[in-house]
């Protein structure tokens, strides 16, 4: 079993009818999330959420993957370089 690392994924939603989509992958993973925050930037047409999550190193990728090929979401993560 892989240990678990601490990672945070940054989205940014350009096509706000992709939101349904992300929702449905993050609830898929929800035992894992720590935390999250969504913020709504009207004025640019943009969402911008965070989402730090304690899961195994594959689990985070594959999570990362899948949001990241919607169409209009930008995705990137970052992991602690330890536990």
């Amino acid at each position: 079993m892989d240990e678990n690392r601490i990672a945070l994924i940054g989205i940014i939603v350009e096509d706000l009818s992709a939101t349904e989509k992300i929702n449905a992958i993050l609830h898929e993973c929800s035992d894992y999330i720590i935390g999250r925050m969504g913020i709504p930037y009207r004025r640019k047409n943009v969402s911008i959420i965070s989402v730090i999550i304690d899961a195994p190193a594959d689990c985070i990728s594959s999570i990362s993957g899948k949001l990241g090929m919607i169409g209009g979401v930008n995705v990137k993560t970052v992991y602690t370089k330890g536990k």
